[in-house]
């Protein structure tokens, strides 16, 4: 028997929660270690077992090939990732971080649970909202709605308050980044305008450090050649580490030592970077956003001056250009008094306690970031086409929605009607992006000009659902748009669960026991490669207890002695210590 509760979760590019409404407030959900964040990282073992989370993390570093991450990128698209030999889709390896999540909140609760509300961004297509909910369906989970990040962060910001007035959701994760104009008013959070970008977040700023990385590198002769997937991987390890630590340092030293071997001698990493370097490197993303940020004032018919407070949504909202800018752009400090990287998780949970049927204090309209329409002939820059782009639900219309707008035929005794569907805003049907297309056929025999009308009905998750029927005859055609190429079909998804059910182990054991089994496994194997790294700055005897240590610590692996692994990685850990101090 399933529970009444119904959790929110944060499906993020970098980090993911879980949250629930209870007693009278959201409330994030930790793990077992008491961790509220999950890194949105999935990986394998040697042997074949799941790693979510840090343990996956932890082995990115030396064993890249068997690692995932920002998997949010991929969503909506056919294409499948490669993990530890064998190929999956973005659904199933977001189902995989779902599935840890469900584990996490049902240990927490007490409960089984079966009921999700999920966020994804403002500016996801149809098809990337679709693909979300398709993962939370293979990690066996039903998704009540999806909800806009900024939408849902907001909620957690104004829960409480009954002012009126329009702010401004400035949401920059690890993948994407949208903003939102949002209008509160008698505890409705409507929002008016949204704009973004699907491909812009705090992975990109760490694009940009290894950039700089490799360029000191490259000064030191060291050919690309020499770059292998390990080496990328702990540059963007260090990267990140690196601009983490910018957000409250003016600098900050980035030092890999044996990072690769060239012309058979060790190479040795060392760079000193100064927040001013990196925002620098990061100033043209920043300066995007910001454009982002004008047009979304632009399609509310506001002014900067018209915006009461601006909200900062997402880890890489914390970088100190960013709040300088929005600073200089509204001319008052942008609100972070809830935390950044949890406040999405936070506002899910409220949207679903409302589902639930608690007693919140906010209620939701949301809008489609998105223009929906059809293609017909029309008048395009001086001649005749028929791809025309003819809008039938307008960006910035508030969901749901149901819109109908007529057609009609173009020659006598025409017998069927090509009906195509496009997002987008272009003039050009074809410059937009073509979402689904179906045929009416068997249309009644008569004279050119008879009416067809074409409804879409948008519901609350984004999804769109478009029927077109010939007035005269009432004969009409449905379809669900839910792009064809990314839509998993009734047979995949059950294998996609089989998949699941069989690397975590679903059949039999405790599957939190599992983890942390195998959590403790990576980061043994981590610590191993780290003092394999360390060896030879090492003192003789210092060296030769290393070793032996690691023996030890590979002879416990190997032997499931876990009191002797945890004995051996204890004193490993502080020759360690005492090595890079």
């Amino acid at each position: 028997m399933s529970s009444e509760w119904i959790i929110g979760i944060d499906l993020g590019t970098t980090n993911s929660e879980a949250a629930v409404y209870r007693n009278g407030r959201p409330e994030i959900l930790p793990d077992e270690e008491g961790r509220l964040i999950l890194p949105s990282w999935v990986g394998v073992t040697e042997e074949g077992a799941i790693l979510v989370g840090e343990a996956a993390r932890n082995q990115y570093a030396a064993f890249p090939e068997r690692t995932v991450r920002s998997i949010k990128r991929r969503m909506g698209e056919s294409a499948k990732v490669a993990m530890g030999g064998k190929e999956y889709s973005p659904q199933e390896i977001s189902a995989m971080i779902l599935r840890r999540l469900k584990t996490i909140a049902e240990a927490r609760l007490g409960e089984p649970l079966a009921r999700a509300v999920i966020t994804v961004p403002a500016y996801f297509s149809d098809a990337q909202r679709q693909a979300t909910r398709e993962a939370g369906r293979i990690a066996g989970l039903e998704v009540m709605r999806i909800v806009n990040e900024p939408t849902a962060a907001a909620l957690v910001y104004e829960a409480g308050h009954q002012r009126a007035g329009r702010i401004l959701v400035y949401d920059l994760g690890g993948g994407t980044f949208d903003v939102s104009v949002v209008r509160l008013e008698e505890g409705v959070v409507e929002v008016i305008s949204s704009h973004g970008d699907n491909h812009l977040g705090g992975d990109d700023f760490d694009q940009r450090i290894v950039n700089h990385l490799l360029d000191q590198l490259q000064s030191q002769g060291v050919a690309s050649s020499a770059m292998t997937t390990r080496v990328m991987a702990r540059l963007s390890r260090a990267a990140e580490t690196a601009k983490i630590q910018l957000t409250d340092h003016p600098f900050v030293r980035i030092e890999e030592e044996h990072l690769l071997t060239w012309k058979g001698q060790p190479v040795h990493l060392a760079v000193e970077l100064s927040r001013e370097g990196y925002e620098g490197m990061i100033g043209p993303l920043i300066e995007g956003t910001l454009a982002a940020v004008h047009t979304a004032l632009q399609g509310a018919g506001l002014t900067a001056r018209d915006i009461g407070s601006v909200l900062l949504v997402g880890g890489a909202a914390r970088t100190p250009l960013v709040r300088r800018r929005l600073e200089e752009i509204f001319g008052f400090p942008p609100r972070g008094e809830v935390n950044p990287e949890l406040c999405v998780a936070l506002g899910a949970a409220i949207q679903a306690a409302a589902l639930q049927g608690s007693p919140v204090s906010a209620v939701l309209v949301d809008i489609t970031p998105y223009t929906f329409g059809t293609s017909a002939l029309g008048e395009l820059d001086g001649e005749w086409t028929p791809d025309f782009f003819v809008p039938v639900i307008r960006k910035n219309t508030p969901i749901p929605v149901s819109k109908s707008e007529v057609f009609f035929t173009v020659e006598d005794n025409q017998e069927l009607v090509e009906v195509r569907i496009f997002q987008g805003e272009h003039r050009d049907a074809l410059r937009n992006r073509l979402i689904g297309e179906f045929t009416i056929e068997g249309l009644s025999r008569g004279s050119a000009h008879q009416p067809v009308v074409l409804r879409m009905d948008l519901d609350r998750d984004g999804i769109l659902h478009v029927t077109a029927t010939e007035k005269n005859s009432g004969l009409a055609k449905r379809i669900r748009i839910a792009h064809a190429l990314d839509k998993l079909e009734e047979a995949d998804m059950d294998l996609s669960r089989r998949r699941l059910d069989e690397l975590f182990g679903a059949a039999g054991g405790n599957e939190e026991e599992a983890s942390q089994t195998r959590q403790r496994r990576v980061q043994a194997l981590a610590l191993v490669e780290k003092a394999e790294r360390l060896l030879e700055s090492a003192a003789p005897e210092d060296r030769e207890e290393m070793i032996d240590l690691m023996e030890a610590i590979r002879d416990g692996l190997d032997a499931e002695n876990g009191s002797a692994v945890e004995e051996s990685c204890q004193a490993l850990s502080e020759i360690l210590f005492y090595l890079e101090t």
